[in-house]
């Protein structure tokens, strides 16, 4: 029997609440470990604001973070952000293609691209652009849809029905932009999986830094591919962008890694 979304939450809170059990049970002393439930406008601003906590860790959206920030700064709470992205991952004519490959379509499909360090910005130097579109389609294609907890499953579903439907309306509004879809878009047809919040992987080519593939987070399975001339082109569209978490090189030349990734603003590179 397939359990729906709701079964899964409530297997995931069990399992919580028993781990706080088994902690209370013997190796920990009570309050070393706590898991409160609840939501972000009532829980999490209560836990904020609260002068017995020193330090807050949040992943989420920006405009949610930047409220975190603001509610820790009344009693000087320090703060750990992980918020939304739009990274780039830069593939170099000169790179290893296979493993540039293998790279991409892990960071831009892993987890149904639900996490906030996505690759979901390719930019792919124009010698290496055709055959590594070429590559990452035949792999993409290639992805098994289904039951996260069955072994044969290489992507899930995205989280909720409404969030399905932001992810469509991305990708209908890429291609009104121009871009051209080149694997993919749609959502699978097989019986199994039709009624669930699957959208296949994604990518779309001839896509330039100023549409809304290229500066809104989806947070789905859809990759942006944008053609790069030279290192100075790169970083000066790789930097145009609001968001700044993380960001990949691929190229066999030592120097212009680091040299680049000096130049990106991104957390992590």
């Amino acid at each position: 029997m397939r359990r729906g979304p709701k079964a899964q939450q409530r297997e995931k809170l069990s399992d919580a609440l028993n781990a706080e059990q088994a902690l209370r049970g013997g190796r920990l002393p009570a309050g070393v470990f706590n898991v409160i439930i609840g939501d972000g406008p009532t829980t999490g601003r209560a836990l904020l604001r609260h002068p017995g906590v020193d330090k807050v860790a949040f992943t989420g959206s920006t405009e949610t973070g930047i409220a975190v920030m603001k509610d820790a700064a009344d009693h000087l709470a320090k703060v750990s952000l992980e918020l939304g992205g739009k990274s780039p991952n830069i593939v170099f004519d000169d790179a290893d293609l296979e493993a540039a490959n293998n790279g991409v379509i892990a960071g831009i499909f892993t987890a149904t691209v639900q996490t906030w360090m996505a690759g979901s910005r390719l930019f792919v130097q124009q010698k290496a652009h055709d055959e590594l579109v070429g590559r990452l389609s035949e792999r993409a294609e290639a992805i098994t849809l289904g039951d996260p907890f069955e072994a044969g499953t290489k992507m899930g579903p995205v989280a909720f029905k409404e969030h399905l439907e932001k992810v469509q309306d991305a990708i209908r509004a890429g291609r009104e932009e121009g871009a051209e879809l080149v694997s993919c878009g749609n959502r699978p047809q097989e019986e199994e999986l039709k009624e669930g919040y699957f959208i296949e992987p994604t990518i779309f080519t001839q896509v330039n830094n100023d549409m809304g593939l290229a500066r809104d987070e989806i947070f789905g399975p859809v990759l942006s591919v944008i053609p790069f001339e030279d290192e100075e082109e790169l970083v000066r569209q790789a930097n145009d962008t609001h968001f700044g978490l993380a960001a990949g090189i691929w190229t066999r030349d030592v120097q212009r890694a680091h040299r680049v990734a000096h130049a990106l603003k991104a957390g992590t590179v």
